[in-house]
């Protein structure tokens, strides 16, 4: 039997890159899983037929923008009317804006925590109203809220170090409900956005003590185990997956 069979999963930003590698591990998997897009339908809808044709659990597309508090409200009420009930949430969705500290805005600083930190807070409120003993609450993060690697980074760091807080203190929150709630820290991970063959791919293997540019499937994986009666124990706490980056 499928670990994850008749379980439902909503993974925010899931059309691409690693969300998408985690949309199709879960369903392969047997879950039901409902994914949250901002842009490019086409792609999001491609992806969910795709995980469709394949034969595990099913999938749906849901447009939403997770700077937007309304947006990921409906996204977890729409998985839920689809499926029936949520037992998994993935915070996956986030955005980087990387220059000197001086040039940052105060818009860009809205900006970059309404995604990375809100739109997690928010999901999760929404989720626990859903979520029986055995749920899951996993976010996606950075190895970055644990070392900035350098400069330009300070904006996104601080937000994905708020990450940490965030999972300490709602695992003791719903830990007497039996929900577990997990941070995952990629390091470097080959997507379009940050490709294996840059200049910069070549510095980050220098820092990493495996010079293994990691996969999107690697994320996916480990995203599965904590989302599986495996991962039962596993609360408050956080797993780097960087090949050794911050070691």
């Amino acid at each position: 039997m499928k670990k994850l069979a008749n379980k439902t999963a909503l993974v925010t930003g899931g059309s691409r890159g690693i969300g998408a590698a985690i949309v199709r591990r879960l369903a392969a998997e047997g879950a039901n899983v409902a994914f949250t897009y901002a842009r490019s339908a086409e792609k999001a809808e491609a992806l969910a037929a795709e995980v469709n044709a394949a034969g595990g659990g099913r999938a749906i597309a849901i447009a939403a923008d997770s700077a937007q508090a309304v947006d990921i409200i409906g996204a977890v009420n729409k998985t839920v009317t689809e499926f029936g009930g949520l037992d998994i949430l993935v915070n996956n969705a986030g955005i980087y804006i990387g220059k000197d500290f001086q040039e940052h805005t105060i818009e860009e600083y809205d900006q970059v925590m309404s995604v990375n930190v809100k739109a997690v807070y928010v999901a999760a409120l929404e989720a626990v109203k859903h979520l029986q003993p055995g749920g899951r609450i996993i976010t996606i993060g950075s190895n970055m809220g644990d070392n900035a690697i350098g400069p330009q980074t300070t904006l996104y760091t601080m937000s994905k170090s708020a990450l940490q807080g965030f999972t300490r203190g709602l695992a003791r929150d719903l830990g007497p409900k039996g929900i577990a709630v997990t941070l995952v820290q990629p390091g470097p991970t080959d997507t379009d956005m940050n490709p294996a063959d840059t200049p910069f791919a070549d510095f980050a293997r220098s820092r990493m003590a495996l010079a293994n540019y990691g996969t999107v499937e690697d994320i996916a994986g480990l995203v599965a185990f904590l989302a599986s009666q495996e991962g039962r124990q596993i609360t408050g706490s956080w797993v780097t997956i960087d090949g050794g980056m911050n070691a």
